[in-house]
């Protein structure tokens, strides 16, 4: 991340400096470089980030795995399914667009913002749990069963509404904001069933087709809040280019924390 806003820096520093060193009929011919912030801007974005989350067991549905013994032999093992838990971290790219407003007094600009970014954040853990039956069944078989959960966290897209706090330097304006997050979150949680069977105790015993049930939420709504750090770029006139990075945490039903650093470009009216 500080290479990218370093990177910005040194390029919005030469655009300053090369426009301040023009004679004023080509400065006039590439547009003014302005350090009036104010106004309305919108613009696009795209980047990379990181997901870690964190599944503390409570989203495995029992039911999913009495639909799978329901009128089976199955039934009489008194099979249980384990709760998946632990941290799972993901990668992906992203990309976006934001709006917002500022207002200025001289260098001190504040202002108040919404990012969008749509990504493939989240994960899944999984948990398993073996069975063997101390003896045979009533279909005559010994059967040897491993009962798999898994947990996935699925976010797709999440909106951050920001104040901003900046102070305009030349063409630069670095600055720092904090706000609330929602997102929007697809939690699946599934159950997998390996049996095996055999005529004997000892074996060998054959693997039969997988049993599985799934129970899948879609579009769930989820909370948070956000915090980071970033600097616009005046390039001509109220073109502008950005770089920022941004932390964001969800803290309902599934603990989630994502950092993003990307790039963009806006327009300021």
């Amino acid at each position: 991340m500080r290479r990218l806003l370093l990177a910005t820096a040194i390029l919005g520093t030469a655009t300053c400096a090369q426009a301040a060193d023009m004679p004023d009929y080509l400065r006039g011919g590439y547009g003014p470089v302005t350090t009036n912030w104010r106004g309305f801007y919108l613009g696009g974005q795209g980047g990379y980030g990181s997901s870690d989350t964190t599944f503390r067991g409570s989203t495995v549905n029992g039911i999913l795995l009495n639909s799978l013994t329901v009128d089976s032999v199955l039934n009489q093992m008194g099979l249980s399914a384990p709760n998946a838990f632990g941290k799972s971290s993901a990668q992906t790219s992203a990309f976006g667009a934001f709006a917002g407003y500022n207002w200025q007094w001289e260098d001190a600009v504040v202002g108040v913002e919404m990012s969008y970014m749509h990504g493939n954040f989240g994960g899944a853990v999984s948990a398993i749990r073996t069975f063997a039956s101390g003896g045979a069944l009533s279909d005559g078989n010994f059967h040897d069963v491993a009962v798999t959960s898994t947990s996935t966290l699925d976010i797709t897209d999440y909106a951050t509404f920001r104040g901003r706090f900046a102070w305009a330097y030349s063409c630069l304006l670095p600055y720092a904001f904090a706000g609330f997050a929602l997102g929007n979150a697809n939690f699946i949680n599934s159950v997998t069933l390996l049996d095996a069977v055999s005529a004997t105790a000892t074996g060998p015993f054959t693997l039969l087709p997988p049993l599985s049930a799934s129970d899948v939420t879609h579009n769930h709504l989820i909370y948070g809040y956000t915090a980071g750090l970033g600097i616009d770029v005046n390039l001509i006139a109220g073109l502008f280019l950005r770089a920022e990075w941004e932390y964001v945490r969800f803290t309902t039903s599934i603990d989630t924390s994502i950092n993003t650093v990307r790039a963009g470009l806006g327009y300021k009216f």
